[in-house]
């Protein structure tokens, strides 16, 4: 499998800018062979804004961004990218757009069959994986499926937040929500990506990157703690 992807699991970290925490991670993925990126900017609804605000961070890592959202066919768009980035936002409404254009299986097949680097970041995470049942935000659109692209045989939890131990909230934590999916059959692992971290995928290998650690969830078994460097390609394999 020519897979490479770098899952992301935030845009923007508190003092930093616009993919600044891991531009390095970025251009280490992308490297000198990819020249242009298209970008998905489906996940907010000012794509212009969204597209220019892109563009000019992928100019000033030295990469040219096309985004699809101007492309007369979004699916010649695709078969003809050196690489791919879905930003994040809303994962209802970037899913429902990915179904409307008939996209998810020209990404597959670009990504998994054609190696076409792929950068995720929130939403654009999100939709990589087996579906969008682990996402965080609210189904202000309704797609005709929550089965998402399904480069990895897993789910992520992006931006994930641990318990407050001060706070007076009494709302269900991160943690009891994803214990509350794996509480329905089938359901596969789930990875929680506090911010700072990401998931670097190269083929049949998964490692953690980042500067935060991320927790494992798997259906029936404890949760695990996984520090930056973790090797996690056990992920990798079919019907974990």
């Amino acid at each position: 499998m020519k897979r490479n992807l770098l899952l992301v699991s935030n845009s923007t970290l508190h003092g930093s800018g616009y993919l600044e925490h891991c531009q390095g991670d970025i251009k280490d993925f992308l490297g000198k062979e990819v020249k242009r990126v298209l970008f998905v900017p489906y996940a907010l609804h000012d794509r212009d804004a969204y597209a220019k605000m892109a563009r000019t961070k992928f100019n000033s890592l030295g990469y040219e961004l096309d985004s699809i959202h101007e492309a007369s066919d979004p699916v010649e768009a695709v078969r003809r990218a050196e690489g791919i980035f879905i930003g994040g936002g809303n994962t209802f409404r970037l899913l429902k757009c990915l179904y409307d254009n008939k996209l998810l299986p020209e990404i597959r097949k670009r990504v998994l069959e054609g190696g076409v680097p792929y950068l995720g970041s929130s939403a654009g995470t999100n939709v990589s994986t087996v579906s969008i049942n682990t996402t965080n935000d609210m189904p202000i659109v309704c797609p005709p499926s929550l089965s998402a692209i399904g480069l990895v045989p897993f789910n992520i939890n992006p931006h994930f937040l641990d318990p407050e131990p001060t706070s007076h909230h009494m709302g269900e934590t991160r943690e009891q929500r994803i214990r509350q999916y794996h509480e329905e059959r089938d359901t596969p692992p789930v990875l929680a990506l506090r911010e700072g971290s990401m998931l670097l995928v190269s083929g049949n290998r998964a490692t953690l990157l980042g500067t935060s650690r991320a927790r494992l969830f798997i259906r029936g078994k404890p949760t695990v703690e996984y520090e930056p460097g973790s090797d996690l390609s056990f992920l990798l394999e079919e019907g974990l």
